[in-house]
């Protein structure tokens, strides 16, 4: 297929033609299509054979997936339709409209499918209410520290059930989903605490609640994700469910809490449209509860306004501190409603929103902290977005004292630059701290303790705490530890040494470990393992060393290092800066393995099999 069907694709007769071939025809020609992708060309010709589809109707081209996800055996048949049921209209209305070969399309194939370079960042420009100004970074005060807790993803699954087997078919286990998963009939029990392979029971929640209360922290923050990885079940009723429970926790164990919006808190997962989407998809219910939430940690008026599209500005009491709390989903590869004809520069005005905000606290002379779910660097945010943010925040970074992210589910940073050209300790300009996730399937559940100048609120140092869970034997309450801190085992490996407590970690601190880790690989594997928390970690030498580092440095992703792998790759990259697919990479419902696009990539993935064995 080939020329042809991409012609016909492109055609004023293309529904007419596809009309003569019957549903069972269609899985046939599309799973040959999946067979047959191989390069960027090919995957613009399975774009347009799945957009002659979906040109039969929404129900039609469901019906086509769903039996080509069946033949592949990707998923279990249960699995298959329910993620195809859920997430199926957003994928009929963005191949409805997409225009093979054009710069939707293509970055429809370079972020979802590898197989097409990314397409160069288009230009945009960003217009700020006034120049920016001679002011830099404030020098601490050094006044005493603030403690203020970071959590992410917690992802808790209030159909957990102990006992369960924990070594299911499914992407989610721990749950007895047929008699044979049941507790007393499965050979691998899941404990009370958790799993590797499982999202958390709720009691795991309230033990991180409780162990956080008990360091009595200033405030908290919570870079999103409440809902479970059950992605082909869930619906508004179970999300509601999970928002309730884990904001009720939040409320009952902790004090103020800001908290931000994560690709899994409405159903179906990742689909957050813009205003120039039909309002039949917005999840406006989803905004409607999360504002409510938030207003009852926060107690501030303007969170109310998160209820728009997720997005809110609060200035903490008592403070020069605003928090900005702003929905990434709206740059997520994985959010179908994004990749419009053409995309959006600016999905509901948020940038002009977020500039907006910004200009205000510099006005008043405010620091600001931007908490948000997915990092601009990381390979899930779209390319020229985040450019567009990188943009504002070079225009800001004297006002802006941190960045907070979540979603990977692992202990990473970024580190933002003025000139990216060249890299350096006096051209970074802002710090971005992603931190690992309370649900284990990553490495043990953590959280993070951030000592906080309580006047210019940067971030003196942090503390990572982690539980143990895996000990089958674990019947009391899981204790949770110290594992590192970043001055203590980052500042005692620069030269000269960062060891002083009233030194601030700036964008020069952070950049000049990424150099300690150029010139001693034993201070990059330390930082490898700690990703994950010692969990299943990689192998990553040479040129995966490289290429880490860089990512490092990429909080505009266009210079993140990040490279395609022949082949689709929605998988996890394993450390090589490359991503390569197998079977291994699906086992663990990570944020970035879970909903239709994952399951394009498992067809794709059995396709390629099918392919070297000639069937």
């Amino acid at each position: 297929m080939k020329l042809a069907v991409l012609l016909i694709a492109l055609a004023p007769a293309a529904t007419t033609a596809a009309q003569h071939k019957s549903a069972d025809d269609w899985i046939t020609t599309i799973w040959d299509d999946f067979k047959n992708a191989v390069d960027c060309f090919s995957c613009q010709a399975l774009l347009g054979g799945l957009k002659l589809v979906s040109g039969l109707g929404e129900s039609f081209m469901e019906d086509v997936i769903t039996g080509v996800c069946s033949i592949s055996g990707a998923e279990d048949s249960d699995v298959c339709a329910g993620v195809i049921a859920n997430e199926g209209p957003a994928v009929y209305y963005s191949l409805k409209n997409l225009k093979p070969g054009s710069h939707t399309a293509k970055t429809f194939c370079a972020s979802l499918v590898g197989l097409c370079e990314f397409p160069k960042v288009r230009p945009y420009e960003i217009s700020f209410p006034s120049p920016k100004p001679p002011t830099t970074r404030p020098l601490p005060s050094d006044k005493a520290p603030i403690k203020v807790v970071h959590f992410s993803d917690t992802h808790v699954d209030l159909s957990y059930e102990e006992g369960s087997n924990y070594d299911c078919s499914k992407p989610i286990c721990c749950r007895a989903y047929t008699e044979k998963d049941a507790p007393g009939n499965t050979t691998s029990p899941c404990g009370p605490w958790g799993n590797s392979k499982c999202d958390p029971p709720h009691r795991l929640q309230e033990s991180m609640m409780a162990a956080i209360a008990d360091i009595d922290p200033a405030f908290s923050i919570y870079t999103g994700d409440v809902v479970a990885h059950d992605v082909w079940l869930v619906n508004q009723t179970e999300v509601l469910q999970d928002l309730n429970a884990t904001y009720s926790s939040l409320e009952n164990n902790l004090g103020l809490v800001y908290a931000a919006l994560g690709n899994h808190d409405a159903a179906p997962l990742n689909l957050f449209p813009s205003n120039k989407i039909p309002s039949e998809y917005n999840p406006q219910w989803a905004y409607d509860a999360l504002a409510e939430d938030w207003l009852t940690l926060t107690g501030i008026p303007s969170v109310q306004k998160a209820s728009e599209y997720g997005s809110y500005s609060a200035v903490h009491p008592d403070s020069k501190l605003r928090i900005i709390s702003y929905n990434s989903i709206f740059y997520y590869k994985y959010n179908f409603f994004s990749y419009t004809e053409p995309m959006e520069f600016d999905p509901n005005n948020q940038l002009g929103w977020l500039i907006a905000q910004l200009q205000e606290a510099e006005d008043a002379k405010q620091r600001v902290w931007l908490i948000s779910h997915i990092p601009t660097g990381n390979s899930d945010h779209f390319r020229d977005h985040s450019h567009y943010f990188d943009q504002i925040i070079q225009r800001y970074d004297a006002t802006i004292a941190a960045l907070f992210f979540g979603h990977t589910h692992t202990d990473e940073f970024q580190v933002s630059y003025s000139d990216y050209k060249d890299r350096n300790w006096d051209t970074a300009t802002a710090m971005g701290y992603v931190a690992p996730s309370m649900t284990p399937t990553s490495g043990p559940p953590s959280f993070r303790v951030y000592e906080i100048d309580p006047v210019t609120f940067g971030v003196m140092d942090f503390t990572q705490y982690i539980a143990n869970i895996t000990d089958p034997s674990l019947q009391t309450e899981p204790e949770w530890k110290p594992y590192y801190s970043a001055k203590a085992d980052y500042g005692s490996k620069l030269s000269p040494a960062v060891k002083d407590a009233g030194v601030e970690l700036t964008p020069a601190f952070w950049h000049n470990v990424t150099v300690a880790m150029e010139k001693d690989t034993t201070v990059f594997q330390d930082f490898w393992s700690r990703r994950t928390r010692g969990f299943k970690v990689p192998a990553c030498t040479g040129d995966c060393i490289s290429n880490e580092i860089c990512a490092l440095r990429g909080a505009d992703a266009q210079y993140s290092c990040y490279k395609q792998a022949p082949g689709f790759s929605f998988e996890k990259r394993d450390g090589s800066g490359v991503s390569h697919l197998s079977e291994e990479s699906f086992q663990q419902p990570e944020c970035n393995h879970a909903g239709m696009a994952p399951l394009f990539a498992k067809i794709s993935h059995r396709a390629k099999l099918a392919r070297e064995r000639g069937e």
